[in-house]
């Protein structure tokens, strides 16, 4: 037996005689061991043998399903994120592809998609979209795996919405993601390149909204092994902007850019660091914004800023 009482799969012929809830067991002890948490064993388990429920953990493991297994843990062991040894990871409605090509979306980013889905829904008052109306334009730049504007195609049916990243890799999996989208994705274009650089050049001028996750770490800031060591360095760091402070050459490029591309009354939606939000807010509104706004996470922690063009 394991340590816990867990049953000792070293060595068994696993085809037919363990369950996966032995194995679900024995998972659990190893991630315990390693000082990772229990609750990863969960995941790992029925990512491997496709089961989701109580009932399937009684189902005997295949060799398949254990070779896949055993793969999931090894690579969680040496210290690389659940959510690429998973190969997945949920982001509000979706569950998108997810590898080391793109960052992992977090729960931060998903109050930032929610605030460019409420500057849609404020666009579309008193406006018709879909069918013959016009739909709302939205560019998502830095789009990685595709989650924000992925999200707003997915929630916002009367949208439109481009997706941009200077990372061939990354537009591959955003590409991917989009083909997973249904329906939605026909309301979707996946373009390589630098910032506005990746819209064509009929938008300017047109766009509703402007949403972006830019990378906005300081190259001098400590991060964890398991992002530093992990995700893509591209994605992460910012080199600093002067006056308005470390990690945010990205984030002065956007609000630079982005009135000439935003229709009149259209917004510009940012993520930050909370001790950046002052900053760029102050910035903002020096370069002409309006109705700036910053907005918190889910742990209280500012972490977003809403800035329009001038109607």
């Amino acid at each position: 037996m394991a340590e816990g009482g867990a049953p000792d799969l070293e060595g068994l012929d696993l085809e037919g005689t363990v369950a996966w809830r032995a194995v679900l067991a024995e998972t659990e002890g190893r991630l315990a061991a390693a000082g990772l948490p229990v609750r990863e064993a969960r995941w790992i388990v029925e990512e491997a043998s496709g089961g989701a429920t109580a009932a399937d953990l009684d189902e005997l493991a295949t060799v398949r399903g254990m070779a896949r297994h055993d793969a999931m843990v090894e690579r969680r062991l040496a210290g690389e994120p659940l959510q690429y040894v998973l190969g997945r990871w949920a982001f509000r409605t979706l569950d998108l592809m997810v590898d080391r090509r793109v960052l992992i979306p977090r729960p931060e980013t998903e109050v930032v998609a929610g605030l460019a889905l409420l500057e849609v829904d404020r666009r579309v008052e008193g406006r018709p979209v879909g069918g013959d109306g016009d739909p709302v334009l939205v560019a998502d730049l830095g789009t990685g795996s595709g989650a924000i504007g992925l999200s707003v195609a997915a929630e916002r049916l009367g949208t439109r919405v481009w997706c941009v990243d200077a990372s061939a890799d990354a537009v591959v999996v955003a590409r991917a993601n989009c083909a997973g989208l249904g329906r939605p994705a026909r309301r979707v274009v996946v373009s390589e390149g630098s910032w506005f650089d990746g819209l064509p050049d009929d938008l300017a001028g047109r766009l509703d909204v402007v949403v972006s996750n830019p990378p906005y770490v300081a190259p001098d800031e400590y991060l964890p092994s398991e992002v530093v060591d992990w995700e893509p360095e591209s994605a992460l760091f910012a080199p600093d902007d002067g006056a308005l402070g470390a990690g945010t050459s990205a984030l002065r490029i956007l609000v630079d850019g982005a009135p000439a591309w935003l229709a009149p009354g259209g917004a510009l939606v940012l993520e930050m660091a909370s001790d950046q939000t002052s900053a760029m807010a102050s910035y903002a509104e020096a370069t002409g914004y309006v109705d700036v706004a910053v907005h918190p996470d889910l742990a209280g922690r500012e972490r977003a800023m809403v800035a329009r063009r001038p109607a």
